[in-house]
């Protein structure tokens, strides 16, 4: 039985294919739209509103309560939500956490987040599983389905969008953040008077990876999207990092090409998400739209009976017959669908994962891909100074 707030404002969900969904409010009043997908994580809700990847898209959350636990500054992976909107089955206006600061929908009324509760969110995701990830809207204004349908009719596809440029860094910094935890363990671990040097670049990137960088003692430099090959080797790094981030890979076409002239260098580098299919276009690969994505905490990715459980969030994917097989072996694969979920160079020190091994929320199953990189760089260092 879903529970309401007894000043519930009503609101609609319209779908693309012209269903609608009637419930509550339980955020900013107003009307937005954008893909509709779906996330099965049982927990971890903040951190999936703040990670950039998710511009663009309102989020289902198949998981039956929102809100319990509220939200805190700590567990933010950018400084603000970065979804569209959020539709819900319940929603727990009193959270009850040590660590909360604030209830979920007074954090949507901050940040002008319309959220939508009271949907049966079961229903709502075999549709998309059914038909395909789809475009949407939220009101709390227009309560007509045919009148919020004709607002759909102009929001572009998500095949073809870069989104890039709305949630990359506009400056240079360097990352300095780190946990109580992460500080003991590069104190009694990794710690060093010449540290590595990282060079990210910021297509969207989460807090968590930059912490999993530094507390391997990693000097971490986070850059924009649209920083040249050239400025970003001016910083002499011992590896490079290209970050998760949202939209269509084959849009982010800057990138490609920032990425192809990196790998002239031979350098380490590590890719994540959508960095990882950047590394896979920027080595001759295509990529393609997936059906409705891999959006959870439990994906299963390995090869030769390995097994990591792993959290994934992405809506494309890269089209392993085309990978130039000669050059490039397919680490890891998405066990529930077969496609690809790992790549690495044959002879040089490329790799990247289309999945998460810095969690935040999820498994730490894939950390060791962390320490790969650590090593990888250490190596190409010892190599130039031999």
């Amino acid at each position: 039985m879903v529970s309401m707030s007894p000043t519930a404002k009503r609101a609609l969900l319209v779908l693309a294919d012209g269903t609608s969904y009637p419930g509550w409010s339980f955020g900013a009043s107003g009307t937005i739209t954008g893909e509709v997908v779906f996330n099965t994580g049982m927990t971890g809700y903040q951190e999936v509103l703040t990670d950039p990847s998710y511009c663009g898209q309102i989020i289902i959350f198949t998981y039956p309560e929102l809100g319990n636990t509220g939200v805190n500054p700590a567990d933010a992976e950018s400084e603000r939500p970065q979804i569209r909107g959020v539709i819900a089955r319940n929603v727990c206006y009193h959270p009850s956490n040590w660590r909360s600061t604030q209830s979920l929908p007074d954090y949507f009324q901050q940040h002008n987040i319309p959220a939508i509760y009271g949907v049966d969110t079961r229903a709502l995701t075999r549709k998309i599983r059914t038909l395909g990830a789809m475009n949407g809207a939220i009101s709390t204004e227009i309560l007509d389905p045919a009148q919020l349908l004709d607002r759909i009719q102009d929001i572009p596809s998500m095949t073809g969008l870069n989104l890039v440029g709305t949630v990359t860094t506009p400056e240079v910094y360097e990352w300095s953040e780190m946990t109580e935890a992460d500080w003991e363990f590069t104190s009694r671990s990794q710690a060093s008077s010449d540290p590595l040097v990282v060079v990210a670049i910021d297509f969207g990137i989460k807090r968590n990876i930059l912490r999993r960088l530094a507390s391997y003692g990693c000097r971490v430099i986070v850059v924009p999207a649209d920083t040249p090959a050239e400025e970003i080797l001016k910083y002499n790094p011992d590896g490079i990092f290209l970050s998760n981030g949202p939209g269509d890979p084959a849009a982010v076409t800057a990138g490609v090409e920032t990425t192809k002239a990196l790998l002239k260098s031979e350098k380490p580098l590590f890719g994540i998400c959508l960095g990882h299919q950047l590394l896979g276009r920027a080595l001759g690969a295509e990529t393609f739209k997936l059906k409705f994505g891999h959006r959870g905490l439990n994906q299963p990715a390995g090869l030769a009976q390995r097994v990591e459980i792993t959290s994934q969030n992405h809506g494309f994917s890269i089209n392993p017959d085309s990978l130039p097989m000669a050059e490039v072996e397919i680490t890891h694969l998405n066990l529930n669908d077969q496609t690809v979920a790992g790549l690495r160079h044959r002879s040089l020190p490329f790799f990247s994962v289309q999945y998460h091994p810095e969690a935040s929320p999820g498994p730490h199953d894939a950390d060791y891909l962390f320490a790969q990189f650590i090593q990888a760089m250490h190596s190409h260092r010892q190599a130039i100074e031999n």
